[in-house]
């Protein structure tokens, strides 16, 4: 079983990017999250196609599972 955080941004031309965090620390503090994601905004470190990223939209936790097949 895979998690990922995904950390959901808006640019500048208001579509939403992601940022994947592999193997998050669960639970998440919603704090630590938010205070984490500021930074990012603040650091201005990511450009998209659609410009910078200007403000939160939300975060989530995927869980996946993934089964190898194994072929004859």
């Amino acid at each position: 079983m895979a998690k990922t955080l995904e950390l959901l941004f808006l640019n500048m031309e208001g579509k939403t990017v992601k940022v994947n965090v592999d193997s998050p620390i669960d639970p998440v503090d919603q704090q630590a999250l938010a205070t984490a994601m500021d930074q990012i905004l603040a650091a201005n470190i990511f450009i998209t196609n659609g410009g910078e990223f200007v403000s939160k939209k939300g975060a989530r936790i995927v869980d996946r599972n993934v089964t190898e097949i194994e072929l004859a």
